[in-house]
């Protein structure tokens, strides 16, 4: 995380760090998922170009939402992610950010109501898999503004369960959602 979160600032690419990790640096649980890096559409070309010069392997997936890059030696994936569930990455997004110490490193880290929109935004039927959310919600209850996320969610289905299951299990309160 700290390489490509180097490389990116090195090479003047707005970026904030985002999924799991950008939970972790709030005092959410570790992670030892793939590293998740927010950036503009405009960007990502130019981020992905960044981190091949700096020893990455790059991979375009069949995915037309983010470009890959492969840490082989030290067995790291890194994520960008530039149009996520939910719409493009843009300057409010970034702007949102907050300057955070993350692991020795200071970096742009993505608000836990981003990582937590575009999280309930990507369920879908074939993989309706809530544990990594609800472990972050069960963590960082008390950071995450409920009523916008889920405002924002508000169309998606999955996401209407979820608010169910956490209020269900008492993790946030009905009135935090409201």
């Amino acid at each position: 995380m700290k390489r490509a979160a180097a490389v990116l600032r090195d090479a003047e690419v707005p970026y904030a760090l985002s999924g799991g990790l950008a939970a972790y640096a709030r005092g959410g649980p570790e992670t030892e998922h793939d590293v998740d890096f927010f950036l503009k559409p405009e960007d990502a070309e130019r981020a992905l170009e960044a981190l091949e010069a700096a020893g990455y392997e790059s991979e375009r997936p069949p995915e037309e939402w983010l470009l890959k890059a492969h840490d082989r030696e030290r067995g790291v994936l890194i994520d960008l992610i530039f149009d996520p569930s939910g719409g493009p990455v843009t300057d409010e997004w970034l702007a949102r950010a907050e300057e955070l110490e993350v692991m020795a490193m200071r970096m742009p880290v993505a608000t836990l109501e981003d990582v937590f929109v575009t999280k309930l935004l990507s369920v879908v039927e074939q993989e309706p898999d809530y544990s990594a959310s609800l472990e972050i919600a069960r963590s960082l209850r008390e950071q995450i503004d409920w009523a916008e996320v889920r405002e924002r969610t508000e169309a998606s289905p999955f996401a209407k369960a979820f608010f169910t299951l956490v209020e269900e299990l008492g993790i946030v309160e009905a009135a935090d959602l409201a």
